[in-house]
């Protein structure tokens, strides 16, 4: 077996057979291969490694350059996504060996957390990669928001395709990256090819000229269902604007069938409004997200409203191995190495899990992810109180 690096050019010979074949239908269309190619002049930023034997690529991996926000801090980060075999070479390690040569890479490349979205958690979770909780859907009767029509909100909803929507649903999501917890964005290269993606439109609210939500949607039928992407909001006068403008739709659509975040509460934006809320995960095709630390250094500088410090070893990973000490200082997390006796041995998925927020320390103690003492669980608890993040990037 050897490892390649390849281009974005190489990418539709080398790896799309194998993407093609693991997640689309098949046999494709040579259409299908076509539209791929035309896809690449997006990928010329993301690291996509191969596996050959005999100069046949069996399997491929990638990671785009992406940024992400954990507790305050916007960090680089590599989303790895384009993993694929040829099912010739399956459960032959060429994944395996393909993902620790891009996580090195790309860790050399100063990223200093990765995500992705698993095809069975499991396997990552080797790889130090711990759970973080999927975007749910909530949907409902468009006549469960009629109150909203009566409102008068500051404010007003512009419709528009995304190619005119673009530039400001753009901003918006990087405003969102510095404000929200686990929000993580492509690059510009990547980011180009929203702009001309299948057609849907985007409802931009504005409040005294300033973008306050957006949200890309389409309508299957009429009387059908209305499909939204991620609900993006910078508050409740947002979130009423867009509601709102739904509500519209009522002599329209059936259903309105919306993505939200983990922290939003559905039932209550009605009095009479009946909801299905619900986050579904299913392996292979609908895998909750996954995220862990590349460096434990780059930290500092979290957000944390603890004043006290504990002294925690990490084991059996490469990247982030080690004795540290953490502290909280004006609000910060200062993290140093240390040789101080350990208070709390953690893999990476358990330190990974407490610095996105997803598990306490009792938490990670009972799902394996490594050992507390007793007088370490409060501090560790005060230094990364639980905080579901919110991952907006699909990848």
């Amino acid at each position: 077996m050897e490892i390649r690096q390849i281009t974005a050019a190489e990418r539709t010979d080398a790896m799309f057979p194998l993407q093609s074949y693991a997640f689309m239908p098949s046999p494709w269309a040579d259409t299908d291969r076509e539209t791929y190619a035309r896809r690449m002049q997006y990928y010329d930023t993301a690291v996509s490694l191969v596996a050959e034997e005999d100069g046949q690529a069996l399997a491929g991996v990638a990671a785009f350059p992406m940024r992400q926000n954990v507790r305050g801090v916007v960090h680089d980060m590599a989303g790895v996504a384009s993993v694929a075999t040829h099912p010739a070479a399956r459960r032959r390690g060429f994944v395996r060996a393909l993902l620790g040569r891009l996580l090195h890479e790309m860790h050399d490349r100063g990223s200093t957390v990765s995500t992705l979205y698993p095809f069975r958690a499991s396997f990552y979770g080797r790889f130090g990669f711990v759970g973080l909780p999927r975007v749910r859907t909530a949907a409902f009767a468009p006549e469960g928001l009629s109150h909203l029509l009566r409102a008068d909100l500051r404010g007003e909803v512009e419709r528009l395709p995304m190619r005119e929507a673009f530039d400001d649903y753009n901003a918006l999501t990087l405003r969102l990256l510095g404000e929200r917890h686990g929000f993580s964005v492509f690059d510009e290269v990547r980011t180009a090819e929203f702009r001309e993606s299948p057609a849907r439109w985007v409802a931009i609210a504005r409040v005294d000229g300033e973008v306050v939500g957006a949200v890309a949607y389409r309508i299957d039928e009429f009387g059908g269902d209305l499909f939204t992407d991620d609900l993006l909001v910078t508050g409740p006068l947002g979130r009423a604007l867009l509601l709102q403008f739904f509500a519209r739709h009522v002599d329209q659509v059936a259903r309105i069938v919306m993505k939200i975040g983990v922290d939003e509460v559905p039932e209550l934006w009605g009095t009479d409004l009946a909801v299905l809320a619900e986050g579904r995960v299913a392996f292979p095709r609908r895998g909750g997200p996954m995220a862990r630390l590349l460096s434990m250094e780059a930290l500092t500088g979290t957000a944390t409203p603890a004043t006290g410090a504990v002294t925690v070893e990490v084991t059996g990973d490469e990247f982030i191995g080690g004795r540290y000490r953490l502290a909280g200082e004006d609000g910060r997390l200062v993290v140093e190495q240390s040789k101080d006796e350990p208070e709390a041995t953690l893999t990476c998925s358990g330190i990974s899990a407490l610095a996105y927020g997803v598990l306490d320390p009792i938490e990670v103690t009972t799902r394996g992810f490594g050992q507390v003492d007793a007088a370490a669980i409060d501090p560790l608890t005060a230094l990364f109180p639980k905080q579901m993040p919110y991952m907006f990037a699909d990848f």
